[in-house]
């Protein structure tokens, strides 16, 4: 199964005949695709450069950095390809428009290329959001302390990253197998007509190998992901209800007691925004991709409306970090301040820093 820009293809010949309400909705988001999504990139390709060198600074090196850092990376690479596509198909030219004129050779490569590549990088922030996740999770419960346990975690998780970014390319060899170009000669205008070959999702005419690629996508990379992401964040929301509730029961109050019982709601605040997040952009997209394989029809009639508009809202993820860094993460806040604007900004509490950068952890799988 391709990325969302496999819907946006066929999208872009589907609605036009449209004759529902998804359907009008859908050639809306279409229309205005072009520009609104260009626009989310203009701003998410130069905060995730700005993520990267600020994540990646000798004194902002830590596990949750590193993890933070790689998943900027998997951002940008998606957004990045993306800016030319979206130009070409949505800006220069007509989006209901696809003649062979504006579907040459060349573009069609470069769209299955997209579809393969932004379906990998998905992946991987993805499954990189599970890991900062569960490590933000393992990292509560753990009693390890000094320097050794730290440098041990810290060679653990780049163990983890090269696995993700490793295992999201194996798992997708079916994707990129299934997706072709398919070449039709038109003795009428006496050319050759490209287009992403139909995979004839959800009809009786799917080969079993097109299948099991959807189901393996929807699941592997959508619907699982999003299961664990919630398992983790609620069994990390309960321990730091717990935790907060020990608290109030055996210390006094007093001014310290009282900054750290807000940190605690701040932070159980936070964790409920993340997983709303999370499963409002990710878990109904690999619900539909699996409705797709098994509903008849589903793929034509709901999934390619909603393309562009899935399309979107994973960019606006793809581009929102850098403001949930600086909201959340007085570190972030201050080392990026002091980088390009020369400024230096003061630490009031150095134990809030680090609570509110691990905080991230859960923040960036969105």
């Amino acid at each position: 199964m391709s990325e969302e820009e496999a819907g946006v293809l066929d999208n872009m010949t589907a609605i036009p005949g449209g004759q529902d309400t998804l359907a009008t909705v859908g050639g809306w988001f279409t229309v205005s695709h072009g520009y609104t999504s260009l626009a989310v990139c203009m701003f998410g390709i130069p905060t995730n450069l700005i993520n990267i060198t600020v994540l990646s600074r000798k004194d902002m090196r830590n596990p949750t950095n590193a993890l933070l850092c790689w998943l900027a990376v998997a951002d940008l690479l998606t957004m990045i390809p993306y800016v030319p596509f979206v130009i070409y198909f949505y800006t220069i030219n007509d989006p209901f428009d696809s003649s062979p004129e504006i579907y040459t050779y060349s573009w069609v490569i470069y769209m299955l290329f997209l579809i393969n590549f932004v379906a990998t990088t998905h992946t991987i922030s993805n499954w990189l959001g599970v890991s900062l996740a569960a490590f933000r999770f393992v990292q509560l419960r753990s009693t390890a302390k000094g320097v050794i346990a730290r440098r041990r975690l810290y060679e653990t998780i780049y163990k983890v990253i090269c696995v993700v970014y490793i295992c999201s390319i194996m798992v997708l060899i079916p994707n990129y197998l299934t997706n072709k170009i398919d070449e039709n000669w038109d003795p009428t205008l006496n050319l050759t007509i490209y287009s992403i070959k139909d995979i004839k999702l959800g009809t009786n005419e799917t080969k079993p190998l097109v299948l099991a690629n959807v189901l393996t996508y929807s699941i592997v990379t959508k619907i699982v992901p999003c299961i664990l992401m919630t398992v983790f964040s609620g069994s990390l929301l309960i321990s730091l209800n717990l935790q907060g509730r020990q608290r109030r029961r055996r210390l006094s109050v007093t001014s310290n007691n009282i900054r750290r019982e807000s940190r605690q709601a701040k932070t159980t605040r936070m964790l409920l925004v993340v997983i709303i997040l999370f499963l409002l952009t990710e878990f109904p997209h690999g619900i539909l991709i699996l409705f797709s394989a098994i509903v008849p029809d589903f793929y034509t009639n709901v999934y390619l409306p909603l393309g562009d508009f899935m399309d979107l809202i994973a960019l606006m993820n793809n581009a929102i970090n850098f403001l949930l860094y600086c909201i959340m993460s007085t570190q972030f806040r201050s080392k990026f301040l002091q980088m390009y604007f020369n400024r230096d900004a003061s630490f009031k509490d150095v134990e809030r820093t680090q609570l509110t950068t691990s905080i991230r952890t859960t923040c960036a799988s969105v």
